[in-house]
């Protein structure tokens, strides 16, 4: 089902209900109903937790539009995807990996964050925090858990220094619904430059969940921008050699192998023991959808944080300029 967040050429402050939830307000009034009855009582904080998790995505929260004039520089845009990790349900760190994240940001200036696992927790809602400490416009879309219901949520943000609008909202198919939901948000960025349409991207674990979450990525995105050139990143959860991906690789730009043709390319290291051997793959990339060909790219790099890690993934950074 997609839906379209907002279809205004501005984004506003507050939060929206998009398709699909009118007819789940309904069920979750007549669910509430029920639970009043004594039988019930027991059960309905489990009950009322389950229905909040369980709420279809569709609310966005957006912040206005602000250009920090000193990151101008040329017609370079600069283009960073990363995963935030979450890390549920310790949170680890995590107001100092935004930081060091943050800093990030400023010393490769970038202008367009494509972004995964993006936190809200009761200590700090990491959408409004980024934003307020980059100066930032963004869009964000709940995917997972729920903040009002169980004080705790994921999901996916697109920031830009310069004006967002027309986001959009995809889900991706097959996922474990109701419990666990997979998504593509997307909005336009009103660069100094042309309108770049832009993608984050955060997919499915399970090999055949994700090899068909892949083709209707592809399918969807050229049916959203037409002819227009457009960027994709995010985290694929599969390692480049899967078959999706070198199908992909065929038809967009990987723009780190773009790059970099021969060098290692793992963003994500896995050690079940201390003292065991990590596993190491490459699941973070960004996609250049080529469009009319009017951007190309002049340099993609994998990024730690400066000030110690900011996640369990390595950022992918991109600069382009129209060509």
């Amino acid at each position: 089902m997609e839906s379209n967040l907002s279809e205004s050429s501005d984004i506003h402050h507050n939060a929206q209900p998009v398709g699909g939830a009118s007819y789940f307000v309904k069920l979750l009034r007549r669910a509430r109903r029920v639970l009043r009855l004594p039988i019930f009582r027991l059960l309905s904080p489990v009950i009322d937790q389950t229905l909040f998790v369980v709420e279809p995505n569709g609310r966005e929260t957006s912040g206005g539009s602000s250009i920090r004039a000193s990151y101008r520089r040329d017609d370079v845009i600069t283009v960073l995807s990363a995963n935030l990790w979450h890390d549920w349900p310790r949170h680890r760190r995590l107001l100092q990996r935004l930081e060091a994240f943050a800093r990030l940001v400023e010393a490769e200036e970038v202008d367009i964050l494509l972004l995964q696992e993006v936190a809200r927790t009761p200590d700090v809602r990491t959408d409004q925090w980024l934003a307020e400490r980059l100066n930032m416009a963004y869009v964000y879309s709940r995917a997972n858990g729920h903040h009002k219901g169980i004080g705790f949520e994921e999901g996916l943000a697109v920031f830009s220094r310069f004006p967002l609008k027309a986001p959009r909202l995809r889900h991706l198919e097959p996922s474990f619904k109701p419990f666990v939901h997979r998504l593509v948000l997307g909005a336009e960025v009103e660069t100094p430059q042309a309108e770049l349409p832009v993608f984050s991207v955060h997919l499915s674990l399970l090999p055949s969940h994700n090899a068909a979450q892949v083709q209707l990525l592809q399918d969807w995105v050229p049916s959203v921008v037409g002819n227009r050139p457009a960027l994709i990143g995010g985290d694929f959860n599969v390692n480049e050699h899967a078959a999706q991906i070198a199908h992909m690789q065929q038809t967009w730009l990987d723009v780190y192998r773009h790059v970099h043709p021969k060098t290692d390319g793992t963003t994500h290291e896995l050690r079940l023991f201390s003292r065991g051997r990590a596993r190491r793959r490459r699941l973070d990339y960004i996609f250049f959808f080529p469009g009319d060909h009017r951007w190309r790219v002049v340099e993609a790099r994998h990024l730690d944080a400066p000030d110690g890690p900011h996640s369990d993934h390595r950022a992918v950074l991109a600069r382009i300029t129209l060509d």
